[in-house]
């Protein structure tokens, strides 16, 4: 049994990509890149585990794409990875980044054969341009360029971390520590994706599929004789509200959930539960603008959403033009794009009655195109 288990760190926040994406769910094809970077090291078939640290948030959605083994992740990169390594049992761990897309199989196995030579394996690649340190000129042989994937023995690196010093890679803290650091030649193609720039530099990595993602959602809620009534995120002049925990807003909860579906991330009761009080009276359309932050940072792009109101009363047509405007907004598209249609069912069943409203929505989705950048 292989007596090694991999790292990879992906609980970054992406403060430096400067898009709505975070980069870990950048699409190859219809893959997020966490899972095309794990799934190739996996297939390699040198691992007895793998162990994938991320937030909290993201894990859950995760958990949809791939069975790892997920640990939540700290605030720091160094906190991450001692999270990951309570649960790490093999004598050496392999620890590598998300961002680091392109890792090829030589570069692995060169890393690898060097393994027992010391207490850290560590790529680096050549500097070839002058170096200045503030104002003096450095031997630039001296000088190198430290990548991950990095090979450490397991204890030694859980015992290394043991300090309130903050450090950048493994092998810095190892050193620091008093243990050994061995060097082998890295690979330019391992490059790090810190900045949306550096897509254009990974040849190993192809755009995302360009197929359109389809959610729909549907809602009731009864009227209820107090309390004012928010439909499609308007205020309606009426003297009755509707049953619910938050405001009620029937027409952007079955919005959120066709939001959800599209993106695969289950339904607005697993996201905001109706027995949590923080979602007392909520306003809906602070829900609606927390839904459309997730699907945008998952790597997500919302094409067009479709809203069917059935309701006998009250009569919504003096409102469906702010209804759009307003949905429009916070889904952050055009107004073109958002339909507002509204019916009655003919005085027929529960909404027939004028005992409340039904809606279903639809929404479409199309993976963010990172390939159109730069």
């Amino acid at each position: 049994m292989s007596d090694l288990t991999l790292i990879l760190l992906s609980a970054g926040s992406s403060s430096r990509f400067d898009t709505t994406v975070k980069k870990q769910w950048l699409r190859i094809q219809h893959k997020p890149l966490w899972q095309f970077v794990a799934d190739k090291f996996e297939k390699s078939g040198l691992f007895c585990k793998i162990i994938l640290v991320a937030s909290q948030d993201d894990i859950a959605f995760m958990k949809n794409y791939a069975d790892y083994d997920f640990v939540q992740g700290g605030n720091s990169r160094q906190a991450s990875l001692k999270n990951a390594l309570l649960h790490v049992k093999s004598e050496y761990v392999l620890v590598s980044d998300i961002a680091r897309a392109c890792i090829s199989e030589e570069l692995l196995q060169r890393i690898l054969a060097k393994k027992g030579n010391a207490d850290c394996i560590v790529p680096y690649l050549h500097v070839t341009d002058t170096i200045v340190y503030e104002n003096t000129t450095i031997d630039r042989q001296k000088v190198k360029r430290i990548q991950t994937p990095q090979l450490s023995r397991t204890k030694i690196l859980k015992n290394a971390l043991q300090t309130s010093t903050e450090f950048t890679d493994e092998s810095s803290a190892i050193v620091s520590y008093g243990a050994t650091r061995a060097f082998v030649e890295g690979d330019e193609n391992a490059y790090k994706i810190t900045f949306i720039q550096d897509l254009n530099k990974l040849p190993c990595l192809s755009g995302p599929s360009s197929d359109i993602l389809s959610g729909n959602g549907f809602d009731v809620h009864a009227f209820d004789d107090k309390g004012d009534m928010y439909l499609g995120g308007v205020k309606i002049d009426t003297e009755y509200g509707f049953k619910a925990h938050s405001d009620g807003d029937v027409a952007l909860h079955s919005l959120i959930d066709a939001l959800l579906g599209a993106a695969g991330m289950g339904d607005i009761g697993m996201l905001f539960p109706d027995n949590d009080v923080a979602y007392k009276g909520i306003d809906s359309k602070e829900l609606l603008q927390r839904v459309v932050a997730k699907i945008y940072n998952y790597g997500f792009e919302i094409i067009n959403v479709d809203i069917t109101i059935a309701a006998q009363k009250p009569r919504i047509g003096a409102y469906k033009n702010k209804m759009r405007q307003t949905i429009a907004e916070i889904l952050q598209i055009d107004k073109a794009r958002v339909n507002v249609k509204a019916t009655t069912t003919e005085k027929l069943g529960f909404i027939g009655r004028e005992e409340g409203v039904g809606v279903i929505a639809n929404a479409n989705l199309k993976y963010f195109n990172w390939k159109m950048i730069g």
